[in-house]
């Protein structure tokens, strides 16, 4: 098998580093991610507080057994299953279940359908979309004047659900089943909001509206969030499981990725498109050059490259085959101070890491080129 046949021994996602905010299902995500060439920083945005021994959750269910809803919404899975098994500790299970077995049960989407009938109970219905506007739509459409609808809440509350049912005569009962809170430790959350500010990621995830609204909470507390949503606007790519999730987001303006199918396995599909996508490959030299996150593919090899190389082949890139001042390529390296000799060492080790020193001229008393070389960009006009 010839070289032009060979297939990559790197994953899609090799040479990008993916941001994960999940407190839930994080080393699944970081998983997926990692087997497709992904470097991953995780720093959970929140923590889950289960309410078992709270006080109002069991003030809800109690309410409820002994007053029956006519609909009961249960919004998520993890919070469905927490809910019964809560009440089970109370000597209360038996009766919920039966209270349940009484009313329409709504389910939103296949993973809350599946604890429903974990729980020996049958939904009513379920959207095809996971999307709690098709279940308000859906509710509204019906009719919810002098209803009494019951909504596991999702850990904080669900204002444009609660409100629209609420201006549809309806009396809405919220069940919290858990809460969403800070982390513990900041300290994770700082490194990778400083990572984001600093485009040291290419692309952050999120899977729920708490943690995107704690993360962005976090940054207008350290007075980040101006340089967050620049990022975000621009070099860091955000991208959410689904709608629901992204609206704390795009209440700040900012555009966000979504799959179709409101996954994971979908949303890291949708990164392995929209990340390489994003790595222009230049003709340099009668080499095919993509320069990704922290590393470079060379003819489809992955070349490892130091972040202060990486800054010196990204200044260079924004002009390829244009000669750029050592002084210019001076202010692009992290913490070189005013030793233009910084320069030359940094480019040395980036010539090495690349194995092709070719690709990069030296202009003598003027800078550094990329060696783009003109004649090969129609081999890559149809890439």
């Amino acid at each position: 098998m010839d070289d032009e046949q060979r297939q990559p021994d790197h994953g899609p996602l090799a040479g990008f580093t993916v941001g994960v905010t999940a407190a839930r299902r994080a080393d699944e995500l970081g998983a997926l991610l990692r087997r497709r060439g992904a470097a991953v920083l995780h720093a959970p945005a929140l923590r889950i507080v289960p309410l078992a021994d709270d006080s109002e959750l069991l003030a809800a269910t109690k309410e409820l057994i002994d007053q029956a809803p006519d609909v009961v919404v249960a919004t998520t899975a993890i919070g469905f299953r927490g809910w019964v098994e809560a009440a089970d500790g109370w000597g209360l299970g038996d009766a919920l279940l039966a209270r349940l077995r009484t009313v329409e049960l709504l389910a939103r989407g296949p993973k809350v359908k599946g604890a429903v009938r974990a729980a020996g109970l049958t939904e009513r219905w379920s959207p095809s979309s996971e999307s709690m506007a098709e279940v308000l739509d859906r509710l509204l459409d019906q009719g919810v004047d002098g209803r009494r609808v019951a909504v596991q809440l999702h850990g904080e509350p669900l204002p444009g659900f609660v409100e629209a049912l609420r201006e549809g005569g309806a009396e809405v009962v919220g069940v919290p089943v858990y809460r969403w809170l800070p982390p513990e430790d900041l300290g994770p959350v700082d490194r990778l909001l400083d990572a984001v500010v600093a485009r040291g990621v290419d692309a952050l995830t999120f899977t729920s509206a708490p943690a995107a609204a704690s993360f962005l909470g976090r940054a207008e507390e350290r007075g980040l969030l101006p340089g967050l949503l620049a990022a975000l606007g621009h070099d860091v790519l955000p991208a959410c499981v689904g709608p629901v999730t992204a609206v704390p987001l795009q209440a700040h303006g900012v555009g966000t990725l979504q799959p179709e199918r409101f996954r994971l396995g979908p949303l890291v599909q949708l990164l392995c498109q929209e990340l390489p996508a994003r790595a222009r490959p230049l003709p340099v030299a009668g080499h095919r050059v993509e320069i990704r996150g922290h590393a470079v593919l060379v003819d489809g090899e992955l070349k490892s490259v130091p972040p202060a190389g990486m800054s010196l082949l990204r200044t260079l890139s924004r002009r390829p085959g244009w000669v750029v001042p050592r002084a210019e390529l001076l202010r692009a390296l992290p913490g070189a101070g005013r030793d233009e000799h910084a320069v030359e060492t940094a480019m040395a080790r980036l010539r090495t890491a690349l194995g092709t020193p070719k690709l990069i001229q030296t202009v003598v008393k003027r800078g550094y080129r990329l060696a783009l070389d003109p004649a090969t960009d129609a081999k890559y006009a149809d890439d």
